[in-house]
């Protein structure tokens, strides 16, 4: 059973990182755009928003790896933790449908 939680939150992790790096893409793409795209202020709360909330969920992901799942007085305390991440997740999620839905456009640079 340990085994597959550490597994489960290792492809969680790996996800995370994932999302991590297409966010900071979009960051930076939008800095490079400056302030006279439409939504800038929107658009990089945001973003920023979901970088910290993908932070916080890696560090979650971190310590529910690390904990016994056999330990069975850490069971609550876990199952705490997965929900949190679940709902968290599920956050980003959100928040980057809104990120998507205001768009984030690579400049162009055919000069």
């Amino acid at each position: 059973m340990n085994h597959y939680a550490n597994k489960k939150s290792a492809a969680e992790s790996m996800l995370d990182v994932a999302l991590l790096v297409a966010n900071a893409s979009q960051l930076k793409a939008v800095l490079d755009q400056g302030p006279n795209v439409s939504f800038y202020t929107p658009i990089i709360t945001l973003i920023g928003l979901s970088l910290c909330l993908q932070v916080t969920v890696g560090v979650l992901l971190i310590f529910t790896v690390r904990w016994n799942l056999n330990d069975e007085q850490k069971h609550r305390r876990l199952n705490c933790m997965e929900n949190l991440t679940t709902g968290l997740v599920f956050i980003i999620v959100a928040v980057n449908v809104f990120i998507t839905a205001l768009g984030v456009h690579q400049p162009n640079h055919n000069n």
